[in-house]
């Protein structure tokens, strides 16, 4: 894989309960809405489980993701393709914490940043 090794921690505080945030990770109804990326695989389930697989598209730059881990609170994605790592996702009742690490191309802490933002939006619109 060419690029650098990249990782990133983020926390912040979102006004959305952890049943708002449970449905905008698991479910890809959901996802798709705020997800900068876009589109994911078609047929894809109800909600996401261990063992599913998707991709998604950055510009040119095709992103495989495996469910590791699908809880109630927690989301694990082991990546590929355009980023070789994995992505962790765990939140509660108004908060919210992403940790990135791979190889890529990509400057991963701007995306993961734009993508916290725009759930943070996605969630103050809904209200």
């Amino acid at each position: 894989m060419l690029g650098t090794f990249q990782k990133s921690l983020l926390r912040i505080e979102i006004e959305a309960s952890e049943a708002e945030l449970r449905d905008c990770l698991l479910r890809p109804v959901q996802l798709e809405k705020w997800l900068l990326s876009g589109r994911l695989s078609p047929g894809m389930p109800e909600q996401l489980h261990s063992g599913l697989q998707f991709t998604t598209r950055t510009g040119p730059i095709t992103i495989h993701h495996q469910v590791e881990v699908a809880k109630p609170n927690c989301l694990r994605l082991i990546l590929s393709q355009g980023i070789d790592g994995f992505h962790e996702w765990y939140w509660g009742e108004g908060w919210l914490q992403s940790r990135l690490e791979g190889v890529s191309l990509l400057p991963l802490a701007v995306g993961q940043s734009l993508n916290l933002l725009s759930l943070r939006q996605f969630l103050s619109n809904k209200k």
